[in-house]
């Protein structure tokens, strides 16, 4: 029997990584987990989604947003607020994450290497550190966690100042008074709704003819009204040809040019155009994984790559790239590949854009239903039709419930509004036990709630099909 360093190797900390880790520690392996920087948590931790959910509360707190249903537009908790007030709020965070992570990993006795790690033979690991030397290590099993990285289009000058992407977001030096984004995926949508927010004037470009696809068309016509009242411009169904940092007359500014022939002058241009998978050092070639035009790695059930021994887990392996999904497929990743039973159900994992307001969803949409043909009914309601909803300040938000018209079973939660990614759960939950919206009919909710919009839906629906 061939005697391995280790039982599994993990290539990257973030959510995936970090999560197959502690469960290959958890089933008493020898676990080393690999990563290039420092600092563990990757991506997620260190620059994107707690940075920016960060910045995204603070912004809410500061702008006074949630509050102006009740005291006005023009109420503010600090009237001038600097990108350094936001930032302030983001710095104990990231740390205190990090922290627990690295605790995390210790208790559980996870050996950590800080190294870039590329593949040797299927079991067999080159590790460069640092500060320049090397080592090999082998494992028995080898998980991929290695994340994305922002794509670096050869027609945007990024600098980090005037023209920045998602993960230079915590090197800006001030507030824009106008900004151009361009893409509007999740990531694009998110930064454009903050920094309107701040009352920054954003411009939103995107070659797709309306936002975020994968969502529910309804949920989505609801947002881009909102965008446009927080005085945004949507530019879709556009190409940009060109961005061209400029100076006038001692100030600095980024002329975009569309192929359209229009132009947009903005203060900053902040591209979230896509990121690409970190595979490019691996030497996937070498163990016989391919990996697409993106870097993204395919697998087979459980997270099995084309090789028996290696998995891949996380934002490397595509759509939907959610820290959330990426925690539970590196959970199941090392389950299976130790060959201890862990079920799962994708197509039950939750969907969190946080957009202003914030969106969320589990299940079918519309728009898949009418697809394949299966008769349903949607039953919504309001925030502003419950106390709580006045309460928090929430005039604008609406959760909606798909389900079947013959048999009542709940197919599918959508939300926009306060709270949205923590109300959704409650119809997840029903959802994985393949309840009906009699439920929600029969049980009592805690008054005043959000979660009565639950109750207040399904006799919406219900009434829709006995009218």
């Amino acid at each position: 029997m061939v005697q391995y360093d280790y039982d599994l190797a993990v290539i990257g900390s973030g959510p995936a990584g970090h999560h197959a880790a502690i469960q290959g520690a958890k089933l008493r392996k020898r676990v080393l987990v690999v990563e290039r920087k420092p600092i563990v948590g990757g991506v997620c931790v260190n620059l994107g989604t707690v940075p920016s959910k960060t910045i995204r509360e603070a912004i809410l707190y500061l702008s006074g947003y949630r509050e102006r249903t009740v005291y006005g537009e023009s109420y503010r908790v600090k009237e001038q607020i600097t990108f350094q007030d936001l930032l302030f709020r983001v710095e104990p965070v990231v740390h205190a994450e990090i922290d627990v992570m690295r605790d995390q990993l210790l208790r559980n006795h996870v050996g950590l290497m800080n190294a870039s790690a590329s593949f040797a033979d299927p079991h067999t690991l080159r590790l460069q550190r640092a500060d320049g030397s090397q080592a090999t290590v082998t494992a028995d099993k080898v998980v991929i966690a290695v994340g994305t990285e922002s794509i670096r289009d050869s027609r945007m000058p990024i600098d980090g100042r005037d023209v920045f992407c998602s993960d230079d977001i915590l090197q800006l030096d001030e507030l824009p008074r106008t900004l151009a984004v361009i893409g509007a995926g999740v990531i694009g949508c998110e930064y454009a709704s903050m920094f309107a927010a701040l009352g920054v004037r954003v411009t939103l470009v995107d070659m797709r003819p309306r936002l975020l696809g994968f969502v529910d068309a309804e949920i989505i016509d609801t947002l881009t009204y909102h965008m446009r009242e927080r005085r945004m411009v949507l530019r879709l169904g556009e190409e940009v040809s060109s961005v061209e940092p400029f100076e006038e007359a001692g100030i600095r500014r980024v002329r975009t040019r569309l192929a359209s022939g229009k132009q947009l002058v903005t203060d900053k241009v902040l591209t979230s155009t896509g990121r690409n998978s970190a595979t490019r050092d691996l030497n996937l070639g070498s163990v016989g994984i391919s990996a697409d035009s993106r870097g993204r790695i395919k697998t087979r059930a459980y997270y099995q790559t084309e090789v028996d021994n290696i998995y891949a887990a996380g934002d490397v392996i595509g759509f939907p790239s959610l820290a959330s999904t990426s925690k539970e497929q590196g959970r199941i990743a090392t389950c299976n590949a130790f060959g201890v039973p862990a079920t799962y159900s994708p197509e039950l994992f939750p969907y969190g854009i946080y957009t202003i307001p914030e969106i969320s969803f589990v299940g079918r949409t519309e728009e898949e239903l009418t697809e394949k043909g299966i008769p349903y009914e949607i039953g919504k309601a309001q925030y502003r039709e419950v106390a709580r909803g006045k309460i928090v300040g929430d005039q604008i938000g609406v959760l909606k419930l798909v389900f079947h018209r013959e048999t009542h079973e709940l197919l599918g939660v959508h939300i926009i509004g306060d709270a949205a990614t923590e109300l959704v759960h409650i119809g997840q939950a029903v959802l994985s036990l393949k309840g009906s919206v009699d439920y929600f009919i029969n049980t009592v909710f805690n008054y005043p709630t959000l979660a009565e919009c639950y109750k207040n839906a399904a006799l919406d629906g219900i009434n829709r099909i006995n009218d």
